[in-house]
């Protein structure tokens, strides 16, 4: 069964996060919210796509849901104050 930190360390080996927290406690259902330079210029669906694609076939084999939130730095520090 996977664990809230495998899925959270799975997104951040594939993308670069300046902040990411994963919570989830069923092993197949999880929330996610990840902030990542990379997200900068791109629309929310792009920015989920990026995420797809750093968990790879994990996403289809481990992962049932996977609920996001992403967020660009500067989003993230609009988001904080």
């Amino acid at each position: 069964m996977l664990s809230a930190a495998q899925l959270q360390s799975y997104i951040q080996q594939g993308l670069p996060c300046d902040y990411i927290q994963v919570i989830g406690d069923d092993g197949t259902h999880f929330e996610a919210v990840v902030v990542s330079p990379s997200f900068t210029g791109k629309n929310m669906v792009q920015q989920h796509q990026l995420v797809y694609g750093a968990l790879g076939d994990r996403m289809r084999a481990e992962i049932h849901a996977l609920s996001m939130k992403t967020y660009t730095p500067d989003q993230w520090q609009a988001l904080s104050r």
